[in-house]
């Protein structure tokens, strides 16, 4: 653009004064990319913060707390279930009431506050039981008010960890703008790389860099870090407040167009289905070309079907009463979501199967972690094999595995998205049963070597046992948990398209909920008669490798009930059907 001269200056700020002072014009032009790093960073400062503390957790509760072994998975099983469900809860409450920046800064506020209460807990000692020697007759237990003060750090933490996630992502996509031509679309798929990449990276510097401080500078150190970097997240989000594009709320919830369907179609129990398919009979919004519902789940077609044309429209064509007439794509709607709750089932029972809670983090404490004479890698830094497996099985198969095949073959091939998601399944059973043979024989080491009554003394066999079960369930993540997500976000319509990228945590937070009542019976069942329990506080006396091949089983029979849920389903969007119109129809619902 050229410059202009002097003598032009008079009539440019002519112009552009009036732009500048009118409230449509602002001086500071909203969001763009440079609003992006200020969200990203809350996010990853955040990750960092609530990852980091999770891997020794167990550890802290069964040392300084001196709970059992079995009640502290419980309450890891029950907080990593609410740290899932919370960003659901976040983001209805978001997207229909209060916003996503006020959710967000709320949640980096209380999520501070649960770190810091946290971290006190470290630094008064008042705040839990007084030193003694691990499990010694006279060492006092933790109080009724030290487990309340510790629980609520906990609680704190999880409701600002859902305030958090359930809108950055959602956010930063805000910032770039909601135009649907090339270029946006492709702007907006490199952020969400990006985006993955970033979060993705924090966890590893969590499981790794803040789980090493907690181990060689101990509690005190290790919880103030995480205190640190929510300060930090939480002033990289508020300082750019005066730059984010902030949208207005939209004008009904997903979960109240779910339930008028519920209601209307129960109101219209009594009519009989009508087999037209006309818009005469059926109510359809204007701008679809969606004129009647599909033939699965019929009962609720009644809640689209036009009684009386007269008492049920109003003139411009919408229903007088939502709650008695409902769109057919409302219907379609919550059938996509009914439709895919089975195979959302098997992908949470995965969840159950590929994660035994803290144990494998117990079982690594007692074994030899040295890489080098010097250096001894952190128990609770052995997940990060796990996400290390991930990045590098997303990259062959990306870039190696699928060209190389497509080259043999002479055509493109890749895996479908059931087949991926069958696969995870699979490999999940098989990493626990690597776990369980890893276990089996730490123990008899343990017994043979003579530390039969002391759970913490760490046995001469190296730790790198764990890592095939660490390898395994990176690559059943990376199957089934990416699957998954590109299953929802394929099958459902559009406008559900912030309920597909929830459902896969909701089925984590359901997962916690049923492996902690797994354990729990396992802990009740195989402890009378006293008998020691199979997860006992005393790793050494307790059969850890039975309940891991109980969870290798379940694995196989979920793996079974996917076959099942997989063949009824039918063909995903765009596979197998035996005429257009068929496609055609599965595609109008976006």
């Amino acid at each position: 653009m050229e410059t202009p001269s002097p003598s032009h200056n008079n009539n440019m700020i002519t112009v552009t004064e009036p732009l500048i002072s009118n409230k449509s014009n602002p001086k500071v032009p909203k969001g763009g990319f440079r609003a992006l790093p200020f969200i990203v960073a809350n996010s990853a400062f955040e990750k960092v913060a609530s990852f980091g503390l999770l891997p020794n957790m167990i550890l802290y509760l069964t040392r300084e707390y001196r709970l059992e072994a079995a009640t502290g998975a419980n309450i890891l099983f029950f907080w990593s279930a609410a740290t899932n469900l919370m960003p659901i809860i976040g983001a209805f409450l978001a997207d229909s009431y209060v916003g996503r920046f006020p959710m967000i800064g709320f949640g980096s506020v209380v999520s501070l506050l649960g770190m810091f209460l946290l971290w006190l807990t470290t630094v008064i000692p008042q705040a839990r039981p007084a030193p003694c020697v691990q499990f010694s007759d006279s060492c006092p237990s933790a109080t009724t008010l030290q487990l309340l003060f510790l629980y609520s750090s906990l609680g704190l933490i999880s409701i600002g960890a859902g305030g958090v996630r359930s809108s950055s992502l959602a956010f930063g996509a805000d910032q770039l703008g909601k135009g649907e031509n090339l270029k946006n679309a492709q702007i907006r798929e490199s952020f969400f790389s990006w985006y993955y990449a970033i979060v993705s990276f924090s966890v590893v510097i969590a499981m790794t860099c803040v789980v090493y401080v907690q181990q060689v500078m101990g509690w005190k150190v290790g919880f103030g870090v995480p205190v640190v970097l929510m300060i930090m997240s939480a002033l990289s989000f508020f300082l750019a407040s005066p730059i984010y594009v902030k949208s207005s709320l939209p004008k009904s919830s997903l979960l109240t167009r779910f339930a008028q369907v519920f209601v209307a179609a129960y109101k219209n129990r009594s009519i009989p289905s009508s087999t037209q398919a006309t818009n005469e009979v059926y109510h359809s919004r204007k701008d679809t070309l969606l004129l009647a519902p599909s033939e699965k789940f019929r009962y609720l077609n009644k809640a689209c079907i036009i009684r009386n044309p007269q008492e049920d429209l109003i003139p411009d064509g919408s229903a007088s009463d939502p709650w008695s007439l409902c769109t057919v794509d409302q219907v379609e709607e919550l059938k996509a979501i009914i439709k895919i709750i089975p195979i959302w089932s098997t992908g949470m029972m995965m969840s159950v199967t590929i994660s035994p809670g803290s144990f494998p983090v117990l079982q690594a404490s007692t074994m030899d972690r040295h890489i080098t004479s010097k250096f001894e890698v952190p128990a609770g830094s052995f997940g990060v094999f796990m996400v290390i497996s991930i990045f590098l099985w997303i990259s062959l198969y990306d870039r190696v595995i699928i060209p190389l095949a497509s080259k043999l073959k002479g055509k493109p091939v890749c895996f479908s998205l059931k087949q991926r998601m069958g696969i995870g399944i699979l490999l999940s059973s098989t990493s626990m049963a690597a776990l369980a043979m890893a276990e089996s024989i730490r123990r008899e080491t343990a017994i043979r070597e003579g530390f039969s009554d002391d759970p913490n003394a760490v046995v001469h066999m190296s730790a790198l046992w764990l890592l095939p079960y660490h390898v395994l369930g990176g690559l059943a993540e990376a199957f089934n948990a990416i699957g998954q997500n590109e299953f929802y976000y394929t099958e459902l319509p559009k406008s559900m398209s912030s309920i597909a990228v929830t459902l896969a945590e909701m089925g984590f937070s359901a997962a916690y909920i049923v492996a902690s009542f797994i354990m729990t019976s396992v802990d009740s069942l195989t402890k009378r008669g006293g008998e020691e329990s199979w997860v006992s506080s005393n790793i050494n006396r307790g059969h850890y490798d039975y309940y891991y091949w109980l969870l290798a089983s379940l694995g196989l029979v979920n793996f079974s009930y996917y076959l099942f849920c997989s063949k009824a389903y039918g063909p995903c969007r765009g596979e197998g059907y035996n005429n257009p119109d068929e496609a055609t129809r599965e595609m109008t619902i976006d």
